[in-house]
């Protein structure tokens, strides 16, 4: 009877490490979790309103000047600006205002509107985790797409027929 009891505890322990075991080596990946955003009109963005009423698709990126994979990134807001003429909407989430803008002024600044989320209450609006996020907004204001994690060339594929379809 005692030993049963000593070994009650190591099997729990046998058994919660073979769990989080096979939740790490399983393959998912955390990054594939669905956004509730896709299929929903975009949150209203009060220092964005033309932009998001203007009829064209529209990227809505969360960034902080604070960020890394933020400045990994965001060569390609500046190429999207630049080639693609698309209309590109930023909030610096938790990030001061006078920092975020000394970023954009010394890395070039893609956005036709930025706004601050210092408190981060747009961010719960749109169902942000974290920065950067990037959302894309059709021309009738869905949001049809959502990125978690910096942006990558391979994403690129997928964001531009949407945003030439809508132009």
């Amino acid at each position: 009877m005692n030993r049963a009891l000593f070994l009650l505890p190591l099997m729990m322990l046998v058994i919660l490490a073979g769990f989080f075991g096979w939740s790490l080596l399983s393959g998912r990946d955390p990054a594939s979790i669905g956004s509730v955003m896709i299929g929903r009109p975009a949150p209203a963005l009060p220092f964005a309103t033309a932009e998001l009423k203007s009829g064209k698709p529209v990227l809505v990126n969360f960034f902080a000047s604070w960020c890394t994979p933020c400045l990994a990134e965001h060569p390609l807001f500046m190429r999207l600006k630049e080639r693609e003429k698309a209309t590109i909407v930023g909030i610096a989430w938790k990030d001061k205002p006078e920092a975020a803008r000394a970023w954009l002024a010394r890395l070039g600044d893609p956005f036709a509107a930025v706004g601050f989320d210092q408190d981060g209450k747009l961010a719960l609006d749109w169902g942000l985790s974290g920065v950067p996020e990037t959302y894309l907004i059709d021309a009738k204001g869905i949001v049809r797409l959502h990125f978690r994690g910096p942006l990558t060339e391979r994403d690129l594929g997928t964001i531009l027929p949407l945003l030439k379809a809508g132009s």
